[in-house]
C-alpha cells in the first residue's frame, strides 16, 4: 500500500509543477464493469474502473481491476494502477507509472507500467501495456460499444495477458496466456452515465499457466453469466 500512495504523491507533484498546470482541470470517473459473476458452482463480485484529472496534456489516472471471490471471502484478484498520461497522437496517449497486485492469497507484486492507450479506427478502444519487474509481463485489451438503438449498447471486449517470466506463486508461467472474452447488453438509464447490463463473460488459462491453476485446485476454463452496472461521471 505505501508503494501505491507514495507514487500518487511523486506523479501529484509532477502535475502541479508541470506547464500544463496552468491550463483547466477536469476529472472524470468510470467503471466500464462493476458486475455479479456467476458460473460453475463459483460467484464473485468484479470491477474494472478507472478516474482521473488533469488537462489534455497530462492526465493522473488511478486504474482499479479485482475479483472478489463470495465463497472464500477473499479477493482473489485485486490490481491497482497510478499512471500518467501524455497524448502522442490525435487519439492515443503514452503511458507511463505503476501496478500493485494485492490478492487476500498469494505474494503481492510490483511493476512498472509502459503503455499506449486511445481509439484505434472504427472506434475500438486499445490498451496495449507492458509490465516490468522481475516477473515482467504483456496485456492487451480491445473493447467497442456497438449502438444497437440510442439507449441500446452490445459491448464486447477481449483481454490477453501473457506472461513473460515464470512465477509460480502467482500460478504463471513463462508465455502461458490467460484470454478473457466478454460481451454485454446494456441500457443507458441516465445519458450514459447509469447503464444496468447483463451479459456472459469466459476466460481461460492456456498452456503450462493452466496446468498450475489446475494443479492449486481451480479451472482454467470458466464461464460465467454477468449482471452489473456501468457508471460515468
Amino acid at each position: 500500500m505505501f508503494t501505491r500512495y507514495a507514487a500518487l504523491s511523486v506523479l501529484s507533484a509532477l502535475l502541479l509543477a508541470s506547464p500544463a498546470s496552468a491550463e483547466q482541470l477536469f476529472w472524470g470517473i468510470q467503471a466500464e464493469q462493476l458486475e455479479w459473476r456467476s458460473g460453475e458452482g463459483s460467484e464473485a463480485f468484479a470491477w474494472d474502473a478507472d478516474a482521473f484529472v488533469g488537462t489534455d496534456e497530462l492526465k493522473v489516472v488511478w486504474r482499479s481491476e479485482a475479483e472478489y471471490a463470495t465463497g472464500p471471502n477473499s479477493f482473489e484478484t485485486l490490481e491497482n494502477q497510478l499512471r500518467l498520461q501524455v497524448p502522442v497522437s490525435t487519439f492515443f496517449d503514452a503511458v507511463a507509472g505503476v501496478r500493485y497486485d494485492s490478492p487476500d492469497e498469494g505474494p503481492h507484486r510490483t511493476y512498472g507500467v509502459l503503455g499506449l492507450h486511445g481509439l484505434a479506427k472504427q472506434w475500438f478502444e486499445v490498451d496495449a501495456d507492458l509490465y516490468l519487474s522481475e516477473y515482467p509481463s504483456a496485456r492487451f485489451e480491445v473493447e467497442y460499444e456497438g449502438l444497437i438503438t440510442n439507449r441500446v449498447t452490445f459491448t464486447p471486449s477481449i483481454e490477453l495477458d501473457v506472461p513473460l517470466a515464470d512465477d509460480e506463486a502467482t500460478s504463471r508461467a513463462a508465455f502461458g496466456p490467460k484470454l478473457e472474452v466478454g460481451g454485454r447488453l446494456s441500457y443507458d438509464l441516465l445519458d450514459r452515465a447509469i447503464a444496468p447490463y447483463v451479459g456472459v463473460h469466459w476466460e481461460r488459462t492456456f498452456g503450462e499457466s493452466g496446468r498450475l491453476v489446475r494443479a492449486e485446485g481451480e479451472d482454467s476454463d470458466v464461464v460465467s453469466l454477468v449482471v452489473g452496472f456501468r457508471l460515468m461521471f
